[in-house]
């Protein structure tokens, strides 16, 4: 079981694809990220999601469905050792996915939903609460005050930048260390910041050219870990291509951003 002692003990890492290809797509990331881990000593979390519930359009591809896909996280967790982390989006996905992932994730645009927050916050898995790109770094109080009232003290919070005008989004680092101020674990997600939401028309676009550069600077401001979807070839990944890592870059940037936070740290 993940533990806060997982969570200080470094520079910590969640990553995977968008979305739940295929289980042989699961297992070649699963097997680079188990490298990293091994080389590094750090803290490594998959993730991957069962259902894209949030499409631009009604044919984007969606995932295998909550209980298969969860089945299919329990497997790279029992053969890599690996925590495994999913996003749910209803107070029943919460129930049922918190019962054998290591962490739910409250996704952005769901974020003030306070059903599925309290139905997160009642199952014994970690809660990473996405702040919305609508919403000021201060915002996020009234969001943790409804997990805390279930008594919810596993929490994770994380940045992934805010809208600014039509199909973009830009990070203000400050919204980092205002985040750290309720006294959670902070992440900072640097393959959504990136994305362009809506960009091309039926789907969205993204930079990944810019995920170093922000990540860098998101370490440097005080994040305690990194969320980062990467793929073999984003380019043809299923959801969210254009803002997902080249798996094989993963680990040489994940080793700078450690450097940087051992230098702060």
């Amino acid at each position: 079981m993940l533990s806060i002692d997982d969570l200080n003990k470094g520079l910590f890492l969640i990553a995977g694809p968008c979305v739940i290809e295929s289980e042989d797509l699961l297992h070649e990331v699963a097997k680079k990220l188990v490298h990293i881990k091994e080389k590094t000593g750090a803290t490594i979390i998959f993730k991957a999601s069962y259902d894209k519930a949030n499409r631009t359009s009604v044919s984007g591809f969606r995932g295998p469905g909550l209980k298969e896909g969860v089945e299919l996280l329990k497997k790279i967790k029992s053969e890599y050792e690996l925590p495994i982390l999913t996003d749910v989006h209803s107070a029943e996905e919460a129930t049922y996915a918190g019962e054998h992932v290591d962490i739910i994730q409250i996704p952005a645009f769901l974020c003030r939903q306070t059903d599925l927050i309290l139905a997160a916050c009642k199952t014994p898995a970690w809660v990473n609460i996405k702040k919305g790109q609508f919403l000021a770094p201060w915002d996020m109080k009234a969001v943790i005050g409804k997990a805390k009232s279930e008594k919810a003290d596993k929490l994770l919070l994380t940045e992934r930048g805010v809208s600014f005008g039509y199909n973009m989004l830009v990070t203000d680092f400050r919204a980092i260390p205002t985040l750290k101020e309720n006294g959670y674990p902070v992440i900072y997600d640097g393959t959504h910041s990136v994305q362009m939401p809506g960009g091309k028309g039926d789907c969205s676009g993204g930079d990944r050219t810019q995920v170093p550069v922000l990540s860098r600077a998101a370490v440097a401001a005080g994040a305690d870990g990194l969320f980062w979807e990467t793929h073999p070839d984003p380019d043809k990944g299923m959801s969210d291509g254009p803002n997902m890592l080249f798996l094989d870059d993963v680990e040489a940037l994940f080793e700078t951003c450690r450097q940087i936070y051992q230098i702060l740290h």
